[in-house]
């Protein structure tokens, strides 16, 4: 069996990680322990500052720091980090273009039984609406260390997504690279291009194996660079397979699928796109493994999305 670990234990343990490679500084609004970036804390704490129950706040202390020409991350669960202090993101972060980058984790419908409320299915559309915003969302512990790397070595804002679910570890550390704007093919396939990104890399890659059984040949693709956005990579999936099938654990509206979308259309061989996500719709309470089947996310789920995107190929 792969071994599994949340994005989110990944993100803190590179944080530490990487602490004694780069000079950054971390902030948290008393959530050390669930954003993870208690390992930094207890690494470096002259470098760590708790601000509270106070995510705009934190922003603005994230914006005066950076201003000193410090690198800083501020880190959230992702509702609080995109939703709730997205005017002080806007304004305070993107618009000055300064080098913070945003730790935002427990994304998506997979926080589980904390409900509706903290289940932010909305920040990838926020964020990439912000100019200047980097938006990374990894599929997989390896990926989320990457991304951090990354973050750091980027000059202006990156929104870094990260889940509170334990997820397979698809990657190797020791060979993986990672480069902000490039998606990557994890398995070559004809008949049809799954684009897919954070968890549901791992989903697809498990619904490829049962498209196998019925003699569909699946392009798979990982796209943890939802902004910018590797648009060589799908229009060669395009023009390879005629048909694309998009998979995220966000709402189809302003994510991933609509990413792609734009691209596609924007191109001079349109074909056609099918979005699997949240569709349009709150969350709610529940196990998170089994919230994935209610709201269509899982492996066979992404079968039969695959197979209704093929009738548009004909």
């Amino acid at each position: 069996m792969a071994e599994k670990m949340a994005t989110r234990e990944a993100y803190g343990n590179a944080l530490a990680e990487f602490g004694e490679k780069y000079d950054f500084v971390v902030l948290d609004a008393d959530l050390a322990a669930a954003t993870k970036t208690g390992v930094f804390k207890k690494a470096f704490p002259s470098r760590f500052f708790d601000c509270g129950i106070a995510e705009g706040n934190m922003r603005g202390v994230a914006a005066g720091i950076a201003a000193t020409g410090k690198t800083v991350f501020a880190s959230s669960v992702a509702m609080f980090a995109a939703g709730r202090a997205y005017e002080q993101v806007r304004n305070m972060i993107g618009y000055p273009h300064l080098n913070v980058k945003i730790g935002a984790t427990h994304a998506g419908i997979t926080v589980g039984e904390d409900g509706a409320t903290h289940q932010c299915n909305e920040d990838i559309a926020l964020m990439r609406t912000i100019p200047g915003m980097v938006v990374l969302n990894p599929a997989d512990a390896t990926e989320a260390r990457a991304c951090v790397e990354a973050a750091l070595k980027h000059v202006g804002p990156v929104y870094l997504r990260f889940g509170r679910l334990a997820v397979p570890v698809l990657f190797d550390k020791t060979d993986f690279k990672f480069e902000i704007g490039k998606g990557s093919v994890l398995h070559e396939g004809t008949d049809v291009t799954i684009i897919a990104t954070g968890l549901m890399t791992s989903i697809a890659v498990e619904a490829n194996e049962m498209l196998k059984q019925e003699g569909i040949s699946a392009r798979i693709v990982n796209m943890a660079s939802i902004k910018p956005i590797d648009k060589e990579l799908i229009l060669e999936s395009a023009h390879k397979t005629g048909v694309i099938v998009t998979c995220e654990e966000h709402n189809i509206i302003g994510g991933l699928g609509s990413a792609v979308s734009e691209v596609v259309c924007e191109s001079s061989l349109p074909v056609p796109v099918v979005k699997l996500g949240v569709n349009d719709t709150y969350g709610k309470s529940g196990k998170a493994t089994e919230l994935i089947s209610v709201f269509g996310l899982d492996a066979q789920s992404v079968v039969n999305k695959v197979k209704q995107a093929l009738e548009l190929k004909k």
